[in-house]
């Protein structure tokens, strides 16, 4: 395969905490995201950047911006050959299908763009199907860019006279869905030579990190993409099809444990993964040079790693965690959801979303409740002193020690302990005994932090000066919540002291 897969890819996700260095402030709207992408190729190094068309707004002209703004450096650095915009596409079983229509179009003329200014070209030739659930999804996407380019070709004056390559990204995003990469990647493989008349050149499945967190808790979240691992390397075995898998973690642990000052250790947990989504917190919240130095190691070091192969029975342990953890945890968020939305209102935007399409639910017999996305869960339980890490892991990790599964959770989860630890600096113990007195699901929360406890051997709390004056801001933030008072200022100053707003 002739093509560079880049082993870092900038993405929009609103989880920074502090100001945008290039902008001085924290809000980054859709005319600042074109001098976003230039940058963080040229400043930060990033190879690859994800321009995000699913439940936003954006600038349909950004290719013609970059070039016309930027054409020297993209002479140099070729888009679509040494550096990448990819878009991540609306799912029309999600939303409606216009937005799809103007991002193909938007693909389209950028070839050619590129074309009339001498430059490489196609500049974009694959885009990301969000909430991937089947083979059908993926070959409908391919046919429709192919019908439209034909249509473009036959309608409007065009450079180019082939079909242009293309290739579609499923990104899969809850746990049951990793589960099932296998059976969608083997159906899309082979609809494409029935339909194409050729395998993809190659794959590159994408696994979100931050929403089976949400929807199943951390360790669930965590082994699944492992087991995905497993099952993309199966896969590209029996089809002889080169796979390149991506994976979305945020900088909190929950969200995936990836930031500059940790990157040297939790690199590992990715081995076997060749492109890792370098979120706006991570670029934002760290020092500079700090952030260069983190995102030159994972685009040295990333495509040396190898993934850890998982036996059967390894596997079978790992849907064990999935349902025992999941179900602890599911379980759990259900009777919290009311306090974390009432939280979550509060928390600030940092992009111009439109309103999301999906809400993630829980149906359990009584029920469903609704909950923000994963940024805002996330930073509505670190503002309340309450880490999400914990929901369900105490009681999950002693089911596991009792049952004869802690061994396969201990090798294939490498930063298990740090993980635990790091969350535990943020735990503020008091509000969580004052939350467990109104409400039974946040006692079942205690639970879980003494027997993660127990199983750590250490107290979880502050340790460091700024995580003390953490505990008495996220302090501040639960009073003031009780007295219907602003408590923005300190869910703000919480967040900088985390480095990530969730």
């Amino acid at each position: 395969m002739n093509r560079k897969i880049p082993a870092t890819m900038a993405t929009q996700h609103p989880d920074n905490a502090k100001e945008v260095y290039f902008l001085g402030k924290k809000y980054v709207n859709t005319l600042d995201e074109v001098q976003e992408c230039q940058r963080m190729f040229e400043e930060l190094g990033c190879t690859e950047y994800m321009w995000d068309w699913e439940g936003k707004f954006v600038d349909e002209a950004v290719v013609e911006k970059l070039f016309q703004r930027h054409h020297e450096f993209f002479k140099q650095n070729r888009l679509g050959k040494d550096v990448f915009l990819t878009f991540r596409v609306p799912n029309t079983d999600e939303e409606s299908g216009h937005r799809l229509a103007r991002a193909f179009m938007a693909i389209l003329t950028a070839d050619d763009v590129a074309e009339e200014l001498g430059l490489h070209s196609p500049p974009i030739f694959e885009v990301i199907l969000p909430m991937t659930k089947s083979a059908d999804q993926l070959l409908r996407i391919k046919k429709t860019f192919h019908e439209i380019e034909q249509f473009k070709r036959q309608s409007f004056k065009t450079q180019r006279d082939d079909v242009q390559d293309f290739q579609v990204i499923p990104l899969f995003e809850g746990c049951e869905h990793l589960f099932n990469v296998d059976r969608v990647l083997s159906e899309y493989i082979e609809g494409c030579k029935a339909l194409f008349g050729k395998k993809p050149d190659y794959l590159r499945p994408f696994m979100a990190r931050s929403d089976p967190a949400l929807n199943a808790g951390l360790f669930p979240a965590v082994l699944a993409s492992k087991v995905a691992l497993q099952k993309f390397h199966e896969i590209s075995e029996k089809y002889e099809v080169p796979t390149y898998p991506i994976i979305g973690p945020g900088c909190l642990p929950f969200r995936g444990g990836v930031n500059p000052a940790t990157i040297k250790d939790t690199i590992q947990e990715y081995s076997g993964i060749r492109t890792i989504t370098i979120q706006s917190a991570f670029r934002y919240d760290y020092p500079m040079e700090q952030v260069k130095e983190a995102i030159e190691l994972i685009e040295n070091e990333l495509p040396r790693l190898r993934f850890t192969p998982l036996s059967p029975a390894e596997v079978q342990d790992i849907q064990w965690v999935i349902d025992r953890f999941g179900g602890h945890y599911q379980k759990t968020v259900e009777g919290i959801a009311e306090s974390v939305n009432a939280i979550a209102a509060h928390v600030p935007g940092r992009r111009e979303r439109m309103q999301h399409i999906g809400l993630f639910g829980y149906s359990r017999g009584i029920g469903e409740v609704s909950l923000p996305r994963a940024i805002k869960f996330t930073g509505s339980l670190y503002s309340l002193g309450v880490p999400p890490e914990f929901i369900g892991t105490g009681r999950g990790l002693r089911d596991a020690m009792k049952e004869g599964k802690i061994e396969t959770i201990e090798k294939h989860y490498l930063n298990l302990r740090a993980d635990l630890i790091h969350a535990g600096k943020y735990l503020n113990k008091e509000n969580l005994n004052e939350l467990a007195k109104q409400n039974p699901a946040f006692e079942a929360i205690k639970e879980d932090v003494q027997e993660v406890e127990n199983y750590l051997g250490v107290e979880l709390g502050p340790l460091k000066t700024k995580h003390k004056i953490y505990r008495n801001l996220v302090s501040s933030i639960y009073l003031h919540s009780l007295e219907g008072e602003d408590f923005t200022s300190e869910l703000e100053e919480a967040a900088e002291i985390r480095k990530s707003l969730g």
